[in-house]
């Protein structure tokens, strides 16, 4: 998650040129670039997912999890998804930015591993070993991936955590990327998994053309908009209103909980019914994701208020990302993202015109959607670094909010049914809080991550998402917000 988007990720998989002819380099763009950059701050950006299971086919008659069955059932998908076995290889200086290129060798047990937690086996427990599991860095000498399974739950219930480099999916390919190792039945075939051969890492020589090339391409591009002065004008004309409306019209308030981001995180999880939700959008004429930012509004009033802060007309800015995939649903790849800043009105006391003031302003800014722009910030290295800097002290927003549509029927892993899953995302620079949702099959689950020192009292802003959830379906609509 960052508030600078400046471009999209590659495709999955490395394209591999026939014999005798150069070889097509997986590098990464400029978006996926900071997003790389922002472990070096200190913010590893890793997307994540925990999932409950019926773990009932997952234990033996002793009660240990079966861990070579789901080894043996990830195995035979990985090649759907072939980044899951692609490093990030580094190239000297000269020869361009980093690449996706093959290990040259991959060990299933590194990255699908077994941690039964001890602590109570309740929710809070469960998300300790959450957090324990979540702040393990990804090793950069293997793919950049990890699937946690978490046995001792009640019930013969397991929770899996999976975590993926940012690098590799947003919300909306890593929705894609998961649904590689799912099914829609719990006795779908196994397959054997397909031999594998990695492609050698290219050459210095290669890799000195493919950069050569690349540079050579910009340059073109940059004189191909100067001999059409009128046509760059007309395009910087047309992108100016986004930019002025989310960069330089105003500043977000600076709140207690904005402060640099620290190591250590605590995690909230909040449930709802997708047709509950669903209601409540139709009844008041909003959008499923009105609901979600004006729930986080009312959240957050009621965390500023237990805090003593004074909440009298106090508005918030929410950095949303807006997915600017055009692939079809469920074959999104690597990082596409837009965004834009949406008020949050949380000196407003009522909860039902807190909601049609919050959809009345994301209505709008939906008109200043920034997308991946070109030109000096998406190729120079020391402005997006100086950019990143800036992170831990920027005034455009106060915290992250994201709405992901995930699939719509429950599905199994390794035969085990998901009851329930939540996104977990990063938080960086100084946005301390961050709150997701994700549907899946009638629900429509929330996951709050906050950075630990910022917002030790998470629960307050927990229950008050989910009783500003409630007061929303228990309120009658009335007239249109001014």
């Amino acid at each position: 998650m960052l508030i600078f988007v400046l471009g999209g990720g590659g495709i999955m998989g490395t394209s591999i040129g026939a014999p005798g002819r150069r070889p097509v380099m997986d590098r990464l763009g400029p978006q996926d670039l900071m997003l790389l950059w922002s472990d070096d701050f200190g913010w590893p950006e890793v997307i994540g997912a925990l999932a409950v299971l019926d773990g009932t086919r997952l234990l033996d008659s002793d009660g240990r999890f079966r861990v070579e069955a789901v080894r043996e059932v990830v195995g035979s998908r990985l090649s759907q998804v072939p980044r899951f076995r692609q490093l990030l290889h580094t190239p000297r200086r000269g020869l361009g930015r980093p690449l996706w290129v093959d290990a040259p060798a991959f060990d299933l047990t590194e990255h699908v591993r077994v941690l039964p937690f001890a602590a109570p086996p309740d929710e809070a427990g469960l998300l300790q070993a959450v957090e324990h599991v979540r702040a393990l860095p990804l090793d950069r000498s293997r793919p950049l991936w990890e699937m946690w399974f978490l046995p001792g739950l009640t019930g013969d219930r397991v929770a899996v955590f999976i975590k993926v480099h940012h690098t590799i999916a947003d919300g909306a390919a890593g929705v894609a990327l998961l649904s590689a190792f799912l099914d829609p039945s719990t006795d779908a075939p196994t397959t054997p998994a397909r031999p594998w051969t990695p492609t050698p890492v290219p050459s210095n020589r290669d890799l000195f053309d493919d950069n050569l090339r690349g540079r050579v391409q910009a340059m073109e591009g940059t004189l191909s908009k100067l001999r059409r002065p009128a046509t760059t004008l007309h395009q910087a004309r047309e992108n100016w209103p986004a930019v002025r409306e989310n960069y330089f019209k105003g500043s977000a308030p600076q709140m207690s909980f904005n402060i640099p981001v620290g190591p250590h995180r605590r995690l909230a999880l909040v449930r709802n019914r997708l047709d509950t939700v669903k209601q409540i959008a139709h009844s008041h004429e909003v959008k499923l994701n009105d609901v979600l930012m004006a729930a986080t509004a009312g959240g957050l009033r009621d965390l500023l208020l237990s805090r003593g802060e004074r909440v009298e007309g106090l508005v918030l800015r929410a950095f949303v990302p807006v997915s600017l995939h055009q692939e079809e649903p469920g074959q999104a790849r690597g990082n596409r993202s837009g965004m834009m800043f949406v008020p949050l009105p949380i000196g407003e006391p009522d909860p039902v015109r807190r909601l049609r003031l919050t959809a009345a302003a994301s209505a709008r800014q939906k008109h200043y959607v920034v997308g991946p722009p070109e030109g000096i910030l998406g190729r120079n290295r020391v402005v997006q670094r100086a950019m990143m800097r800036g992170l831990g002290h920027q005034h455009w927003a106060n915290l992250y909010a994201g709405n992901i549509f995930g699939p719509p029927i429950p599905l199994y892993l390794a035969g085990a049914r998901i009851t329930e899953i939540f996104p977990v995302v990063p938080i960086t620079g100084n946005f301390t809080l961050a709150i997701a949702a994700l549907s899946y099959a009638e629900q429509f689950n929330i996951g709050i991550v906050v950075d630990a020192n910022a917002c030790p009292d998470i629960e307050v802003l927990a229950d008050g998402v989910r009783h500003h959830l409630q007061a929303f379906g228990s309120s009658r609509p009335h007239a249109e917000a001014g």
